[in-house]
């Protein structure tokens, strides 16, 4: 089986289980965590998701690192 073929397996797999898991994945407060930072005032909102993006990026990170040891 080549490369591209397991890619394409695993991102199928993939997205039936966030399909299967999204009742609950839509529960996690993810971009209402402490250390986002909002200004909400009259005519104005302003939302900058520190926290959010660096542990978005940290999953991401070790996701695709296990991704590249498993086809590598």
């Amino acid at each position: 089986m080549s490369n591209t073929q397991k890619i394409i397996i695993l991102f199928g797999a993939l997205i039936i289980l966030i399909g299967l898991l999204w009742p609950y994945i839509s529960k996690i407060p993810l971009f209402r965590l402490p250390g986002d930072i909002v200004v909400d005032k009259p005519n104005f909102k302003l939302f900058i998701p520190i926290t959010s993006m660096i542990l978005l990026s940290v999953i991401l990170t070790l996701l695709f690192w296990l991704i590249r040891k498993f086809f590598n």
